[in-house]
């Protein structure tokens, strides 16, 4: 059975990352006969109908915007839960519908770590549109196709996309100041957290601190968070994990006790916090990790995260 498209976009390859501003940049494709060429019927929200002549093939990634939305356009830097038609542009051969209806959406963030055309796409359009989308091999796959769904070299996609909704790309909340004794955080222009730890014996219990304070909604015990993260070792200093340099937001179930996808002092320092706010937590190890290494992470590690609260699903 061929591999879903959906999930394949979520082990990275169509993974993108839409961002909001005060001003958005202009769409990075255009409207073309290709994308034109593209008939999509049906309400908003629901699995449309598509036709198209094939092949279609464009030199360009073209997007034409079939339904206007509500808003500034997508940028890089959010994540959107889209429903999500794919086809195969040169035969018509569809690969995947998902998203529309009750189904759950697509998670998708407009970034460089997303096949280039669909994150072009996503730019042409904002919360409420439905965007068709025709993808030429450059800005697809590649040369060399992608035998698991069907693609051979040469062959463009197709994407009908509907923007059902969109997350902020860094937390908006109203800054806070800290405590001395914290660790410094300082952002760059994009919001990634640089975080410096202080020479000094850390806290024993999970200390926290709200650097921005958002008015959005309050997180509760089970949620879906969408979040950007840093977390780095007390006592190296150094980053571990950080969803900044994988290019895109992350999706955590956060709970007291069972259920949650996060260390009990991560899921501490986000529920009861607004969306919009980004915290600052020590962790000590019977929080974390306790005696046993993870990955980058020493035996009883004490640690520290930098946490946007971008959104609940």
């Amino acid at each position: 059975m061929r591999s879903s498209f959906a999930l394949i976009a979520t082990a990275g390859i169509i993974a993108l990352t839409l961002s909001g501003c005060a001003s958005a940049p202009a769409p990075e494709a255009s409207t073309g006969d290709s994308s034109d060429a593209i008939t999509v019927t049906g309400e908003f929200g629901k699995k449309p109908k598509i036709e198209f002549p094939a092949p279609l093939a464009p030199e360009e990634t073209q997007c034409t915007e079939v339904i206007a939305g509500d808003g500034e356009r997508l940028v890089d830097g959010q994540q959107a839960l889209v429903g999500l038609a794919v086809f195969n542009g040169a035969t018509g051969e569809e690969l995947q519908v998902t998203g529309f209806g009750d189904e759950d959406p697509v998670p998708l963030t407009v970034s460089k770590s997303t096949l280039p055309g669909l994150s072009k796409g996503l730019t042409c359009g904002s919360v409420g549109s439905r965007v068709s989308l025709v993808v030429p091999e450059k800005d697809g796959f590649g040369p060399d196709g992608n035998e698991q769904l069907g693609i051979t070299p040469g062959d463009s996609l197709v994407f009908v996309l509907d923007i059902r909704r969109a997350f902020m790309p860094r937390a908006d909340g109203a800054v806070r100041l800290t405590r001395d004794g914290f660790p410094a955080v300082v952002l760059a222009p994009d919001g990634r957290p640089g975080i410096t730890v202080p020479k000094a014996d850390p806290f024993e219990t999970v200390e926290i601190e709200t650097l921005k304070e958002g008015s959005g909604e309050v997180v509760e015990s089970g949620a879906t968070v969408v979040l950007h993260y840093t977390g780095v070792t007390w006592a190296e200093g150094t980053v571990f994990d950080s969803s900044w340099e994988k290019g895109a937001p992350a999706n955590m179930v956060v709970a007291e006790g069972e259920g949650s996808q996060v260390i009990p002092g991560f899921a501490e320092a986000i529920i009861g916090q607004k969306v919009g706010s980004q915290v600052a937590v020590v962790i000590p190890p019977s929080e974390g990790y306790g005696d046993q290494a993870s990955e980058k992470i020493p035996a009883n590690s004490t640690l520290f995260f930098v946490i946007d609260i971008l959104g609940v699903i």
